[in-house]
């Protein structure tokens, strides 16, 4: 029989995490879960440090061919899932204990639901706490999806966390097309969105887990590309479903898109030295 859910993990050069994360998930107190992990080529140990857990009746192990950035071995991943439920877990992020077991039981008790999701806390890379809590407060349990939708645009942001913070109902998922790469800093919010137009979102309030930063992902570059990615992303949800999106959602979008480019800026040069210390104790240059 197929496990409730599947946890998938695409690694890449995650070698001085990938322990970590993978323990995060083999650690959980739900246990109807299968677990794969599929290494896009990396040029480090991450795919000799995976070959520990290749006894693990939970774990399957998958190599992807080199090219096709992360949507190749996000979509790898996926296409290998088997579980009604599905969690992606980047390779240097980590679970909270409990999480897994919390959002299926969400799920399980909406059925008209087709991701849950949780905040998540920031660490750096030696997995030392920097923020607490990120993430939004939805307020009451379940949330139309349509809603969610617009408060995602209307933020100018990804209000719903990173990948390990959601879990699909994998059918909905697969229905919307998979993850969407047409915006690929927004890979991830562009495929919630696509799936909450099918259905519900409920909100879990325990921490999913910890997003680790590092000091070179806040660059001035990146930030406004994710600006503008961002803002082309609202342009086709308001062409396609203009009765989700309107035009003031839209324009306010754009709006805060910008200022969040800013923002993630000011926040980088605040913890800046925090991040540059951890990544020293944890052995990286």
């Amino acid at each position: 029989m197929s496990p409730r859910l599947t946890v998938v993990i695409p690694s890449y050069n995650n070698a001085e995490f990938i322990d970590e994360t993978v323990r995060s998930v083999l650690s959980q107190d739900f246990y109807d879960f299968e677990l794969v992990v599929a290494d896009h080529s990396s040029t480090d140990e991450t795919w000799a440090r995976l070959q520990a857990y290749a006894d693990d009746p939970r774990v399957r192990l998958l190599q992807t061919p080199a090219g096709g950035g992360a949507p190749a071995n996000w979509t790898r991943v996926t296409e290998a899932a088997t579980g009604e439920y599905l969690r992606l877990v980047p390779g240097d992020d980590v679970l909270h204990p409990g999480t897994l077991r919390d959002h299926v039981e969400a799920l399980d008790e909406q059925p008209t639901a087709v991701l849950a999701s949780s905040p998540r806390s920031l660490i750096d890379a030696s997995s030392a706490t920097v923020l607490r809590r990120r993430g939004r407060d939805w307020g009451r349990r379940l949330v139309p999806g349509t809603e969610a939708v617009r408060a995602t645009v209307r933020a100018g942001t990804n209000v719903f966390g990173e990948p390990f913070c959601v879990t699909f109902r994998r059918s909905a998922l697969l229905e919307a097309g998979g993850w969407y790469p047409a915006f690929p800093y927004l890979i991830d919010q562009a495929s919630y969105c696509r799936t909450l137009l099918r259905g519900d979102l409920v909100a879990v309030p325990g921490l999913a887990g910890g997003f680790r930063l590092s000091s070179t992902q806040w660059s001035v570059a990146l930030s406004a590309e994710q600006s503008r990615q961002a803002r082309g992303y609202h342009a086709e949800l308001h062409r396609e479903h203009p009765d989700v999106v309107r035009t003031a959602d839209r324009r306010l979008g754009d709006l805060r898109a910008r200022v969040a480019a800013q923002s993630r800026r000011l926040v980088y040069l605040l913890l800046k030295r925090r991040m540059q210390a951890g990544e020293r104790v944890a052995g990286r240059p």
